[in-house]
């Protein structure tokens, strides 16, 4: 009997969270009190596996808890002695089934609530200190070459660049991503905005990270179906 795929009922995490050390369940509530979904990040045909990589590390460690891979050309590999684990924390969704995924990824975060903003060095961007908070925010990042897609920006509510002070165009995508994300989490976080996580979110994210912490989850999870059918 295969396992069905589990999901966030009340019995099933409390069976889990036994298997879980009480240290550990602390250290978990301690970071799901800093997770946020106001805040996303979307990735958009990124080959560099080093610097991508580097993107989910800082997403983790700044608490944004979802990350959206477009892939149209180029298949996204996590680069392990760069995530250093990191991506196991992380809900990540792919976008590779459609001739533009850019345009799938964009109306499906739209239509959960989510302003969608392109990230460019172009100079008339808004600059990042001036970026409203006012709205869930959907971060758009491209390749280090070409930047985002036509598509990406043609669909972007809004663009937002970091201001500089040398003669170089750019910061690379992981310094970018590491500039912006760590000063709008420390914005919203001294918000009036409600960017937690709400309880239903809690108990999904907390479910996946006992899951991931227990070994043979697969068997325990046969075990715990065939006394407890769905």
């Amino acid at each position: 009997m295969a396992a069905p795929k589990p999901i966030a009922d009340e019995n099933y995490l409390n069976f889990l969270k036994e298997m879980i050390t009480g240290e550990r369940l602390k250290r978990f509530a301690e970071v799901l009190d800093l997770r946020t979904r106001y805040i996303t990040i979307v990735l958009e045909d990124i080959y560099q596996s080093q610097n991508a990589s580097a993107v989910l590390r800082t997403c983790e460690l700044t608490g944004v808890q979802d990350v959206h891979i477009i892939e149209n050309r180029y298949r996204f590999e996590v680069h392990p002695d760069i995530v250093l684990g990191s991506s196991k924390w992380l809900s990540i969704y792919r976008y590779n089934k459609d001739e533009n995924n850019s345009i799938t990824a964009i109306h499906s975060l739209r239509e959960q609530g989510y302003r969608i903003i392109a990230t460019s060095p172009k100079p008339d961007a808004t600059l990042l200190q001036e970026l409203t908070l006012d709205k869930p925010i959907a971060l758009l990042f491209g390749t280090e070459k070409q930047g985002l897609s036509e598509t990406a920006f043609s669909l972007a509510d809004e663009t937002v660049s970091i201001p500089m002070a040398g003669f170089t165009e750019s910061f690379n995508i992981s310094v970018s991503a590491a500039i912006i994300l760590f000063t709008l989490t420390t914005r919203l976080r001294a918000s009036a905005n409600e960017w937690k996580l709400n309880e239903a979110e809690r108990n999904a994210v907390l479910m996946d990270w006992c899951r991931r912490s227990l070994r043979n989850i697969k068997i325990i999870e046969r075990n715990y179906y065939k006394k407890h059918p769905p």
